[in-house]
């Protein structure tokens, strides 16, 4: 345990500062980057599915999904809030779902992935409403250090009750992931990130929050 929770700290401290280089930088740099994160997960998916029927739609389905990316990044070049808060609730619904899982343990909470536990989901939840608090208190700093701007004023209801959604989204989508390893009978989709696995086993929760993300923008927002 002790060993991967350490290669999943290096591996975070090195790639977040990547991933926010790419992100402050914009335009063709962030468009090269998010094309070269889907090819490689449509790698991942091709070798891991091999010649199951549903390889081709998954294929579809995650170039839609990284299609909502650029969507949701490109949306309003000057404001990058819903962006920056889809990804990084992700993010700490993934950290907190492993650290209470670890810590808590407790019932499992789906078959489908063994290690997924109630005690996890909470620590999701409870982490993804943490930064969002961060993120609506210190906005102005963030934007300050990162030139990255923020269209935030003060948490409401319809800003809670989407962080909760996202994060929800964010862990059915680790556990359909993890459903269809599960049927290809392999633990990780790769051995791309240290800690982590591959690139799909990082992103599994993203894949399936931003292009509900980007649709609740547009009809909402």
């Amino acid at each position: 345990m002790k060993s991967e929770f350490f290669a999943r700290i290096l591996s975070s401290i090195i790639l977040i500062p990547i991933l926010l280089f790419f992100i402050i930088k914009g335009g063709y740099l962030f468009n090269y980057f998010i094309l070269i994160c889907l090819l490689i997960s449509i790698y991942e998916w091709i070798k891991m599915t091999n010649k199951k029927v549903y390889k081709i739609p998954g294929v579809i389905f995650l170039i839609s999904s990284f299609f909502s990316v650029y969507y949701l990044r490109n949306k309003i070049p000057s404001d990058y809030t819903f962006f920056t808060m889809t990804l990084f609730i992700c993010i700490f619904t993934d950290i907190g779902g492993y650290l209470f899982g670890k810590l808590f343990k407790g019932p499992k909470l789906t078959k489908i992935s063994p290690k997924k536990t109630y005690a996890g989901a909470v620590g999701g939840y409870f982490f993804s409403l943490l930064f969002i608090f961060f993120f609506f208190n210190y906005a102005e700093y963030i934007s300050d250090i990162t030139i990255l701007e923020f269209s935030v004023e003060k948490i409401s209801v319809s800003i809670l009750i989407l962080t909760l959604l996202i994060s929800s989204i964010s862990q059915l989508g680790d556990i359909c992931v993890s459903y269809f390893k599960r049927k290809s009978n392999i633990k990780n989709t790769g051995n791309l990130i240290p800690g982590h696995g591959g690139l799909l086993d990082r992103i599994d929760g993203m894949i399936f929050a931003f292009p509900i993300t980007s649709l609740i923008i547009k009809i909402f927002f």
